[in-house]
């Protein structure tokens, strides 16, 4: 098989980043026609479609979507290496890759995620979201160092690779002002016929969700699914139907979207995994993330449910 055409992959890179073979061309200074000629080349020596076309615009396939991940690593290696040759004794961030499930509550991802820019060697976040298989296969392959997951790795899934329990909350209901001002009667009752944002089937609570409601007779009614949370959040802001958090962000959620807190949902748990290749962390930026998550997100959930539990042991003592 011929050796990969480097020239050819960065205008793939090109066309990929600037989303035209038109602007790549003015970006890098020669014809279209010429990108155009590499990227058949490309194509021919991968074996596989790397754009399709949709409209009067371009389109990356899967093949060509996993193969702008690969040539985003090279060409930021070669930038490192750049750098490194020209300054040599400028001390070089080193990069740390994290994999996002797309489910996980990214005000939540950034509480554990920030403090790694604050260790003592330099480091470069490189943060990817996804589906969480996808995830786990670049994984697997060392193209990531850490995966944030809202569940454990499957057990179906071939990957040599161990989760780290980051921490679990309970659920928090929120309402609009004026949603709130609305609700009749207590809470749980309160939700019955109430328009409610349901996150998606591919979101870990949504089962959990689906229990609490049949076991309290309760029925909501959904005016929405959100794989999303940030986009459900949104809607929730905008008075579009009740929605559930972790109580663990609720004072967040309560002043970035200007809601209020309706209800507590203790029995469906929301947990965060760190997966990662090691049975034990020690790389140091994920070590930082697993102390930022019980330091800064889930401390006052372990709190409250500890002091839950030592009630629930004195009424028993009492009675």
């Amino acid at each position: 098989m011929a050796a990969l055409n480097f020239k050819h992959l960065r205008y793939f890179w090109a066309v990929a980043k600037s989303g035209s073979i038109a602007r790549a061309s003015e970006q890098l200074h020669v014809t279209p026609q010429s990108i155009s000629g590499q990227l058949t080349e490309l194509e021919d020596s991968l074996g596989a479609a790397l754009f399709r076309r949709v409209g009067r615009g371009l389109e990356l396939t899967d093949t060509g979507r996993r193969a702008l991940g690969y040539a985003d690593d090279i060409f930021s290696l070669g930038d490192e290496l750049l750098d490194a040759v020209r300054t040599p004794n400028l001390q070089t961030a080193f990069p740390f890759r994290i994999g996002v499930a797309d489910s996980v509550p990214k005000s939540v991802t950034y509480a554990m995620v920030e403090p790694v820019l604050h260790l003592q060697e330099p480091v470069r976040i490189i943060c990817r979201e996804g589906r969480l298989v996808a995830l786990l296969a670049d994984l697997a392959v060392h193209r990531l160092d850490l995966v944030i997951a809202d569940r454990p790795m499957p057990a179906n899934v071939n990957v040599k690779a161990y989760n780290h329990l980051l921490g679990s909350s309970g659920l928090t209901v929120f309402a609009a002002p004026s949603l709130a001002k609305s609700l009749k009667g207590a809470f749980p009752a309160c939700m019955g016929g109430t328009p409610f944002l349901l996150p998606g089937e591919g979101v870990a609570i949504r089962t959990g969700l689906e229990r609490w409601f049949e076991s309290n007779g309760i029925v909501p009614r959904v005016v929405g699914e959100f794989d999303d949370g940030a986009l459900m959040k949104a809607f929730g802001q905008s008075g579009a139907g009740l929605f559930a958090a972790p109580t663990a962000i609720s004072d967040y959620v309560c002043k970035q979207y200007g809601v209020a807190a309706v209800g507590r949902i203790d029995t469906v748990v929301e947990e965060l995994y760190a997966i990662t290749t090691e049975r034990r962390i020690q790389h140091p930026a994920v070590v930082a993330v697993s102390e930022a998550a019980a330091r800064e997100v889930f401390a006052k959930s372990h709190k409250r449910r500890e002091r839950k539990a030592a009630e629930s042991r004195l009424a028993t003592k009492n009675h």
